[in-house]
């Protein structure tokens, strides 16, 4: 991975660099921003960069010994940590038991989702996150000596899913590495994250990818033949990830907007038979499905809240979506926009915490009945 395999963050790519150049790297960053943005993609092209035998101004050189194996993510200084679920061949696991997985996943395309990940997973019900034998893991391989690079590198993904324990464990590692080692962790919600964690880090700020360089990305891929690549890039509204989902919406996009759209016109015609049968199947879904749907819900509760004030630029809503919002729109308002998105959130939460699945839809679907027609 390099820096020009990296869409846009042109700003964040110099200030790396130049940090490089200039004989400053910090032992722990945080990269902090978004969805679909780079984070992974940036952190991999960096460590790649940092350990590169012939690195130029811009980027390293993609063809020394570390440049290939880097290429492949088979650097024995190179180490990755990402939420993983337990399971009956692994009752305790850590980030090993699955990295054949990761690493066909990054290489095919370091542009995806914890949905994404989840998948891969099989997670059924379970939620993925980073467990505390992992904080051994991470404590085992950087206190041995690089192999042949000259920095160790832990890559730490999705790092708001560390467990408590786990992430108390590592507080002195990350403060007190051992030397010439480099500590990425990549975070979509920064405030999640342990105070002590991001006080012994450096913020590396992530913003959406801009629309010029989304927009070549774009062209760049078969599906986006015959289409409006600027167009696409304004509606992925900097996430790369989201352009992908609008070039080929995948199965769950399709299903997320059924769902959504059956609950909402159920609810305006207080059909409750198809409601209960509704959140007897939500009910059924994993756990981690089933927050990424309530995600979808309160995006959707936003973006039509904002249709109703004409302004078409700050909507990003795919095709099917848009379709029904346009007709939709008018009922989510000022008097319940606020108690949509609350309900929806409250439900997220229960969830993450593990409540019954079965009475919070049910009695979500009841609240949405009551808030339609305000």
């Amino acid at each position: 991975m390099q820096f020009r395999d990296v869409i846009g963050q042109k700003e964040i790519k110099k200030r790396l660099i130049d940090g490089v150049n200039e004989n400053r790297i910090s032992h722990a960053l945080l990269f902090s921003g978004p969805s679909g943005v780079g984070k992974l993609a940036m952190a991999i092209a960096y460590s790649q960069y940092i350990n590169c035998k012939n690195r130029g101004e811009e980027d390293s050189c993609g063809e020394c010994p570390s440049c290939k194996k880097y290429a492949k993510l088979i650097h024995p200084d190179l180490h990755f940590v990402f939420p993983v679920v337990k399971s009956k061949k692994f009752k305790d696991p850590v980030s090993d038991n699955y990295i054949d997985k990761w690493r066909a996943q990054v290489l095919s395309n370091p542009y995806f989702n914890i949905d994404s990940w989840n998948a891969q997973l099989d997670v059924e019900n379970s939620q993925a996150q980073i467990f505390v034998d992992e904080s051994t893991e991470i404590i085992r391989k950087l206190s041995l000596k690089t192999f042949e690079a000259e920095y160790k590198v832990m890559i730490v993904w999705m790092a708001e899913r560390m467990n408590a324990q786990c992430a108390n464990k590592l507080l002195k590692m990350i403060e007190e590495p051992p030397p010439k080692t480099l500590f990425v962790l990549i975070t979509e919600e920064e405030e999640r994250l342990l105070t002590t964690i991001k006080s012994r880090t450096q913020l590396v700020k992530f913003i959406g990818i801009d629309n010029e360089s989304m927009a070549k990305a774009i062209e760049k891929n078969p599906l986006a033949q015959g289409k409006n690549s600027k167009g696409l890039a304004h509606l992925a509204n900097g996430s790369y990830i989201t352009a992908l989902d609008l070039l080929n919406p995948n199965d769950q996009a399709l299903l997320f907007n059924e769902k959504f759209t059956g609950l909402m016109r159920s609810s305006y015609g207080r059909a409750w038979e198809s409601l209960f049968l509704l959140a007897d199947e939500l009910a059924g879904w994993g756990r981690e499905q089933q927050k990424s749907f309530l995600l979808y819900c309160m995006k959707m509760i936003r973006e039509n809240f904002i249709m109703n004030f004409k302004q078409n630029d700050l909507v990003f809503l795919n095709e099917l979506d848009r379709k029904f919002s346009e007709k939709f729109s008018p009922f989510i308002n000022e008097r319940n926009v606020y108690q949509f998105t609350k309900e929806f959130q409250d439900a997220f939460r229960d969830i993450s915490q593990n409540g019954n699945s079965r009475i919070i839809f049910l009695d979500l679907t009841l609240k949405v009945v009551k808030l339609i027609k305000q």
